[in-house]
């Protein structure tokens, strides 16, 4: 993998940020996004723009290609079955709250049961909350080791036959935790129970294989996957789709209207209702055919060489503290520094031209588990190198003498 070739397809990194050539360890909350993504968009608004599906004229003709185009694009890249069980949303968090709204609450009642962990980012979390309020159900948590991974045994001990639904973060965005997401599905499904898989964080950097999975639903997002901002999609098994109801209601997704009933269109376009986001799945599109020319087995390899190299160098500092395992992790390290609140680490790495994440990381109930108010996160991509760490360690050591720290 020819990494210096690769940057040159980021137009964005090349760049000083307050003097000093960017270092961007935040892909996490969003990646960065090829030249071949941008000049895709580009080329839709100038050649292509128009509404799909309704339209007969060429322009719609081509729009609607370009459209249902990336649908068939996606639904290979995570091998769904069926086309039409690529739902497009606006990203992860709409595919949940999709699943929750019109799946959990027509099957769940009181007394049953919805299993999470405590590791789940708000997105995965605040939308079960509400159905468990709304139907009576009881939200349970397969409980963390002290490293945050999770044991089978206790998803054994967690999951009970009152089970309805499952819902699980496949990598952790704050833990660089790896769930066993494919043996957590056999063990909801023996329980009768579904199981959803949040892969905002996994789709970007792992091969992703639902059928072999055999999760019931997945989500991911775009602009995480060097995407556009805006686009996301919610696979859910074509049997599970077709009972559920739509959410949204309005054009595009109806078939017959009268004055006091309507009827709605097949999958998957009865999920999305109103104009679709057209040029952020010609991106996204495109952003898949980026990542495929790569190939994700060797982006994971990349990830994992560059991740157990920050470990390394960053375990040289004194006075720090890395959460999550030490070993089989995902390309981010989360992270306190001595008693220097995280915004203010940030804050002098960014003056470096180091770009880190900080704060909760929308993962509230894991901070408290892990005892602390905010972390700081550096998370790696395909763009990234060895170069890039070392910077981000000698910013670090700068951090630790700006606040009068010994530097070790």
């Amino acid at each position: 993998m020819n990494v210096a070739e690769i940057r040159k397809q980021f137009p964005i990194l090349d760049q000083e940020v307050n003097g000093h050539p960017l270092v961007y360890l935040d892909s996490a909350a969003t990646s960065q996004k090829p030249i071949q993504v941008i000049e895709t968009i580009k080329h839709y608004y100038e050649y292509l723009n128009a509404n799909v599906h309704r339209g007969v004229h060429t322009l719609g003709s081509r729009a609607t290609d370009a459209y249902e185009g990336a649908r068939d694009k996606l639904a290979c890249f995570i091998n769904a079955q069926h086309r039409e069980e690529i739902v497009f949303t606006r990203g992860t968090t709409t595919a949940i709250n999709l699943v929750a709204s019109s799946y959990a609450r027509s099957v769940c009642q009181e007394g049953d049961e919805i299993v999470l962990t405590p590791m789940e980012h708000h997105s995965n979390l605040i939308p079960w909350q509400q159905v468990a309020k709304a139907t009576g159900a009881v939200l349970k948590y397969i409980p963390l080791q002290a490293d945050g991974s999770i044991r089978l045994e206790d998803v054994e001990k967690t999951v009970t036959d009152r089970t309805k639904m499952v819902a699980i973060v496949y990598v952790s965005n704050v833990l660089g935790v790896v769930n066993p997401v494919k043996e957590i599905a056999e063990i909801a499904h023996r329980h009768g129970a579904r199981i959803l898989v949040d892969g905002a964080q996994s789709t970007p950097h792992l091969k992703v294989d639902v059928q072999a999975l055999d999760c019931d639903f997945y989500t991911l997002s775009g602009h995480k996957m060097c995407g556009p901002t805006g686009i996301g999609a919610l696979y859910g098994k074509k049997a599970l789709l077709e009972q559920m109801e739509p959410v949204e209601f309005g054009g595009e997704m109806i078939d017959h209207v009268d004055l006091y009933e309507s009827t709605w269109k097949e999958l998957p376009w009865k999920f999305e209702g109103g104009t679709p986001i057209i040029a952020g799945a010609a991106g996204l599109a495109a952003a898949v055919d980026f990542l495929e020319q790569i190939g994700m087995d060797t982006i994971d390899r990349h990830e994992k060489q560059i991740t157990a190299y920050a470990m390394e160098r960053m375990k040289e500092i004194d006075g720090i503290e890395i959460y999550g395992p030490q070993q089989d992790r995902a390309g981010l390290v989360t992270f306190n520094l001595d008693d220097v609140h995280p915004h203010d680490v940030a804050t002098v790495l960014d003056a470096e031209g180091v770009a880190v994440r900080a704060g909760h990381h929308c993962c509230q109930p894991l901070m408290r588990w892990l005892n602390v108010s905010a972390t700081a996160r550096a998370s790696f991509y395909l763009y990234n190198t060895e170069e890039d760490v070392d910077r981000l360690v000698q910013a670090l050591r700068k951090t630790k003498e700006y606040f009068g720290y010994a530097t070790g």
